[in-house]
């Protein structure tokens, strides 16, 4: 019998410093809130607090802006030292408006300002990068988890991407470990025996969102979500199978 999908937000999580041990505080949270990890359970973690605990702050004021950036930032309104960052995190402009730079970022996926945050970072003056490896990332807190409770999990690293036909944000996959990313469902049968030709889903983006729901955007501080009985098995992945390869990409 399948298990009915539950999503529990956890409460509890302190704000992350700078090596802080994000494994150790998460199963405390945990056992604050009765919850002992099954075999197939998925933790669902914001990449704000994964790039707090990997020291992804940066003081804006260090920041030395180059000519480009100095150009980007005079055409968009931003400061150019926050731009210089945007600049660093990408491998190419895609389009620029005004107060937005639309980038392809060094992890491949396409994003606004390179992911670069101020919101619930304490110190004024500084922002936070994304992840340096979100995959890395995923997986290292998925075996600290895995080894502390016994049980066979997945982690979901994500954050909160604009989309290109739609307003408003979702929460987006961007580093993933023990639950697949793309689900692919050709050849398997509709309710009239229908072979499906192109259905692929993007389980683990479905996920995200869903999580965000429960997160909130703002001053709720929930951080992590508990996931029970998600539809599809556990596996290996990476947020390279979401990411749509740039000849399929009618949109650049």
């Amino acid at each position: 019998m399948t298990k009915p999908l539950t999503l529990t937000p956890i409460s509890g999580i302190p704000l992350i410093q700078p090596g802080d041990d994000l494994a150790k505080i998460i199963l405390q949270a945990l056992a604050q809130a009765g919850i002992s990890l099954e075999d197939g359970d998925v933790l669902v973690v914001t990449s704000k607090i994964v790039s707090k605990a990997e020291d992804r702050l940066v003081n804006l004021a260090q920041v030395t802006p180059s000519s480009r950036a100095m150009q980007l930032a005079t055409q968009t309104g931003k400061d150019p030292h926050l731009v210089e960052l945007i600049l660093r995190e990408s491998s190419q402009v895609l389009r620029i408006g005004s107060g937005v730079i639309i980038v392809e970022h060094r992890l491949g996926f396409v994003c606004a300002n390179a992911g670069i945050d101020h919101s619930n970072v304490q110190q004024p003056g500084w922002v936070l990068l994304l992840p340096e490896n979100p995959d890395a990332s995923a997986r290292a807190l998925r075996r600290r988890l895995e080894t502390a409770s016994g049980a066979r999990l997945g982690v979901l690293v994500v954050d909160s991407h604009g989309r290109a036909w739609r307003m408003g944000t979702v929460g987006t996959t961007i580093g993933l470990s023990g639950l697949p990313g793309l689900v692919d469902l050709r050849g398997r049968p509709d309710l009239f025996d229908f072979r499906l030709q192109i259905t692929q889903v993007g389980a683990s983006d479905e996920l995200a969102a869903a999580a965000s729901l429960v997160m909130g955007q703002a001053a709720e501080g929930n951080p992590l979500v508990h996931v029970r009985g998600f539809p599809y098995p556990s596996r290996e992945a990476s947020l390279g199978e979401l990411l749509r390869p740039q000849d399929q990409d009618l949109f650049r």
